[in-house]
């Protein structure tokens, strides 16, 4: 067995592996790829204590010829995400960490919450902090869409609990320099203390490696998209229904907040309340378009927005979103 770290994700019934070093796997089970080691019952046994602990561990196998070793992988609010595990003699000392960044959103609110080792693997500035707000979008590079990402998108429109993802997309670093992210995500709904329910996706990411079994993906999807690009507007993809920003196609605008109008509260002028209604229902068939007052600095800024659909993938439609200064 190469002597790698195995990070493990732990949120579904059964600890599944999502990378092996910085290569990314994709959702196999600790019993399947580790079935044939010795050692298997005391990693499983290691991966339920340090979950249960919330916290690394240091253990011996019974013959006393491995050590195990665990890092958690635990988000702010406590909730763990998953296991980083090695295994190795005695006298080895452990490979060179790659450090999970575990990260959440708010599939409700529509709102991004990260950590300084997520941003970081993302590829932000070391130095990057999360603002008050934070939306899918800022999680998600403003560029041509990619497969990998179409596939978040549509876990973020269905809001299936139980639905995971594993892969990995390519970004350029905060240095200008291309790097390979991997991730997995999962779809969970969480009771809260007052008896509701929230939908959230609970994810980690890591720096990964690129794949070189990778096949060019058909690009007719984003020449259609490079057709509708205008100057003067700024093109979004978002889900209509829940008026929820997922991904900016174009530098975004300055002239109206952004972040608090199409996430959290959604700061869309109280009487276009109806106006958003009536555009939701128009994009089940087709293209909508309206103006809504936007939450800015100078109070509510009118911004002209018109809504075309685009297949992100198995019949599920985002918005096209043009948005222009009204």
């Amino acid at each position: 067995m190469v002597h790698d770290w195995l990070l493990v994700e732990t949120l579904g019934d059964e600890p599944v592996v999502v990378a092996q070093g910085r290569r990314t796997v994709n959702l196999v089970p600790i019993s399947a790829l580790l079935r044939r080691n010795p050692h298997l019952m005391a990693i499983q046994t290691a991966i339920g204590e340090t979950v249960r602990a919330g916290q690394g561990l240091s253990s011996i196998t019974p013959k006393n010829d491995r050590v195990i070793r665990t890092e958690v992988v635990q988000m702010t609010d406590g909730r763990i995400h998953g296991v980083h595990l090695w295994i190795g003699p005695p006298d080895m000392e452990p490979t060179e960490r790659p450090v999970p960044g575990p990260l959440v959103w708010d599939l409700d609110r529509g709102t991004a919450t990260g950590t300084p080792e997520s941003l970081l693997n993302s590829g932000r500035a070391p130095d990057a902090e999360a603002g008050p707000i934070r939306t899918f979008a800022d999680d998600l590079p403003t560029r041509d869409l990619n497969p990998s990402e179409a596939r978040v998108l549509r876990m973020a429109i269905t809001r299936e609990a139980g639905a995971v993802l594993c892969s990995t997309w390519d970004v350029t670093d905060h240095s200008g320099e291309p790097a390979t992210v991997g991730f997995v995500i999962r779809v969970v709904r969480e009771p809260q203390d007052d008896g509701s329910e929230r939908l959230l996706c609970r994810a980690m990411n890591w720096r990964s490696e690129p794949d070189p079994a990778a096949t060019p993906p058909d690009d007719l999807a984003q020449r259609i998209l490079d057709g509708l690009a205008q100057p003067g507007v700024q093109r979004a993809l978002i889900d209509v229904p829940r008026w929820t920003l997922l991904k900016w196609l174009d530098p975004p605008p300055a002239y109206f907040d952004w972040r608090a109008g199409m996430a959290g509260d959604r700061a869309v002028h109280p009487e276009d309340s109806g106006e958003i209604d009536r555009m939701a229902a128009e994009f089940e068939t087709g293209t909508t378009s309206g103006v809504l007052r936007m939450a800015s600095d100078d109070g509510w800024t009118p911004v002209q927005v018109t809504v075309n659909r685009i297949d992100v993938g198995d019949g599920v439609f985002a918005g096209l979103a043009m948005l222009r200064r009204a």
